[in-house]
């Protein structure tokens, strides 16, 4: 297995990130949530979920923009507002195809671009852990950060003139080291790696520390 320590590197504007971030319509995301938090409250929490990462990623000093492909006119609106840029999901095929549509996207104006693809759910995401993993990504061709479980995938990323080769969903950390792409690991990136499909999740990241929009919908339903 390949993987790579901390480095010292720190990103510069010439080497600026664009990132893309998938977000299903909000009537459909997190099913696997709605057990533990209650229907109507599910899609709220996937809203608050995204605009956190959003807002977080937003905030590193090496990232330039942000790619929200989602076909919600809600969610569209509130991560505009954050200052994302919104991508309908032309494809309308899966996690993928909208992440591989996204990077087209970023690359369509920044041909030279390094893109990475983000989860929507980590609601604890903290600016200076995903700037480490940048900074570590931006070393190789493709690389990509395992989340908690050490079973799927977080974070991938494609230099300049590399394909993403999106492979999430189940497993993915297994496909992504089958595909060549070299794994991240480091530690102290809990918050990168911390997405949120069910309540045990949620438990884990409301003990890293939600951000802002998340802890106000979620901490005050929880009592």
């Amino acid at each position: 297995m390949t993987t790579y320590a901390d480095v010292n590197a720190a990103g510069t504007a010439d080497d600026a990130w664009s990132l893309v971030v998938p977000l299903k319509p909000l009537a459909r995301a997190k099913s696997r949530l709605g057990p533990a938090v209650g229907g109507p409250l599910r899609g709220r929490l996937a809203l608050a979920f995204a605009e956190d990462t959003v807002a977080a990623a937003l905030a590193v000093p090496g990232v330039r923009d942000v790619v929200v492909v989602t076909d919600d006119p809600v969610a569209g609106a509130a991560l505009s507002a954050l200052g994302a840029r919104i991508v309908p999901d032309v494809p309308g095929a899966g996690l993928n195809a909208a992440l591989a549509h996204g990077a087209r996207a970023v690359r369509a104006v920044r041909p030279s671009a390094r893109v990475a693809a983000l989860n929507a759910d980590l609601p604890a995401l903290r600016p200076a852990e995903l700037g480490r993993v940048l900074a570590v990504a931006g070393q190789f061709g493709r690389a990509f950060l395992a989340d908690a479980a050490e079973i799927g995938t977080t974070f991938l990323s494609a230099a300049a003139g590399v394909e993403l080769e999106p492979a999430f969903g189940g497993a993915s950390r297994r496909r992504h080291l089958s595909s060549g792409a070299v794994e991240i690991r480091l530690a102290g990136v809990d918050s990168v790696r911390r997405d949120v499909d069910t309540g045990e999740d949620l438990a884990a990241a409301v003990a890293l520390g939600l951000g802002p929009r998340t802890a106000a919908r979620w901490v005050p339903a929880a009592g």
